[in-house]
């Protein structure tokens, strides 16, 4: 019998003697992972792509509308941080597939929606279930890889935002289409319940798993400067006022405030504005609306592998997270450039750009908690407020847009540049602000998928 497929001891496995075989668990882990940020982000992109069918049946207006696109972001925001602590408390393989199950169910009773009052409450209702989503998949990272391949591996499961941001144009469309805007958010929901049973099956923390061979485990645990302890780190939680007082922490935060400003817009009212200003067809937008979308797909990909690839060759982690964030966040700055450009056919180069820069830096953020965290305990509590952070710009963003379009006569110039000013903001946070510790490897291990091989760093 195999080593990988042995039954577990109670005490686990040493790292101290792999098998010749190493498993690769992770990477079908971190897959899930993606794919639950898919669907999730699919659930949340599906009312900006469904808001002009909404808009017209419910007399919505532009500033109303702006209020129901950021109604999500209240609850979301609001349970990031005691959705960092339960994820350190009881663990994903709890926590994400209980969010799941929730957020779907509110997903599908979009259905019913009678008008604006019923959308508020079935958007804060999915909120609060997607919000222990991204904690949990920085936490799920930093339990199954080693630190040179977290940024890499971030970047895989960051893609979910990418793809179920860009799937939500043509599935949304083409389900409307088909069977009204009603139709696409009961589809959606049933999706979320066939991954929830996925997870129940596939997820064990990385000690424990029965397809986990000693030599992963030790790959896993081969840059942690000497922790070697065979049980799961759950159930032990960090004071939260040691966090409050932690100016990394509040970094992290106020880094992702500014970066969601500026993301926020894709994700809420970048189809009307293509459609509503710019003049595009539903025929369109359907074929071309997507593509910053999908561009941002390998984009956040070769961010994590830019990252990684650097730290292995020897540079700083200081320098290995900051230059990805530094200079994507300071491309997608060019946002500030679509309204004055006349050709749609540039405006959706420059959008792509900026999206895709954007979705650049992704990855090496995503990784900051376990690099910045005083101990892997606290890891899914830091990145709880990390996406706190995220949130709150993802809140203010589509209100402050839709008020400024209803009071300047539905000009993008001013949140376009806003997004643009935002993006500069969170890099000089990123560069000036946060401070990446630094690491000492125990062993020089086997190269990661991008080829890398380690040594010690400073």
């Amino acid at each position: 019998m195999p080593l990988s497929s042995m039954p577990l001891s109670k005490a686990g496995r040493s790292p101290a003697s792999p098998s010749r075989q190493r498993s690769s668990m992770r990477w079908t882990i971190v897959g899930f992972s993606a794919l639950g940020l898919t669907i999730a982000y699919l659930d949340r992109a599906a009312l900006s792509v469904a808001m002009p069918h909404m808009s017209d049946e419910f007399h919505i207006s532009s500033a109303v509308q702006g209020v129901l696109l950021s109604a999500f972001f209240w609850t979301y925001a609001l349970f990031q941080i005691p959705s960092g602590w339960l994820l350190d408390r009881f663990g994903p393989r709890v926590v994400y597939p209980v969010a799941v199950g929730w957020w779907s169910i509110w997903t599908a009773l979009m259905a019913f929606a009678r008008g604006v009052g019923s959308v508020v409450v079935f958007r804060l209702g999915l909120g609060i279930g997607e919000a222990p989503v991204q904690p949990a998949n920085v936490k799920i990272v930093s339990r199954w890889f080693p630190r040179r391949e977290r940024a890499f591996a971030s970047s895989l499961f960051d893609m979910g935002q990418q793809i179920g941001t860009a799937l939500s144009i043509p599935v949304v469309t083409a389900l409307t289409l088909f069977g009204g805007w009603r139709l696409s958010f009961v589809v959606i929901g049933a999706a979320g319940l066939l991954w929830l049973v996925g997870w129940a099956v596939v997820y064990r923390e990385p000690e424990v798993h029965p397809r986990v061979s000693a030599a992963e485990l030790a790959h896993i645990r081969s840059d942690r400067g000497g922790q070697t302890s065979a049980e799961p780190a759950v159930g032990v939680t960090v004071p939260w006022r040691d966090l409050l007082s932690d100016s990394q922490v509040w970094a992290l935060t106020v880094g992702y405030v500014f970066r969601s400003l500026a993301g926020a817009f894709f994700l809420t009212w970048y189809p009307s504005y293509l459609l509503d200003d710019r003049g595009f067809s539903e025929a369109d937008f359907g074929m071309v609306g997507w593509i910053p979308s999908l561009i941002a797909i390998g984009s956040t990909v070769l961010g994590g592998i830019v990252s990684d690839r650097m730290l292995a060759s020897g540079v700083s982690p200081n320098l290995a997270r900051k230059v990805p964030i530094v200079a994507g966040l300071g491309l997608s700055a060019c946002i500030g450039f679509a309204p004055f450009i006349q050709s749609n056919v540039m405006l959706m180069v420059v959008l792509t750009v900026s999206s895709a820069a954007h979705s650049f830096a992704g990855a090496a953020i995503l990784s900051l908690p376990a690099e910045v965290a005083r101990s892997s305990e606290c890891v899914g509590a830091v990145a709880g407020f990390q996406n706190f952070g995220s949130q709150v710009g993802n809140l203010l963003s589509p209100i402050a847009i839709g008020l400024f379009l209803a009071s300047s006569g539905g000009s993008y110039v001013g949140p376009l540049l806003g997004a643009a000013v935002s993006c500069l903001a969170s890099a000089a946070i990123y560069l000036f602000w946060v401070r990446v510790k630094p690491v000492t490897q125990t062993r020089d291990d086997l190269a990661g998928p991008a080829g890398q091989h380690e040594g010690t760093t400073a």
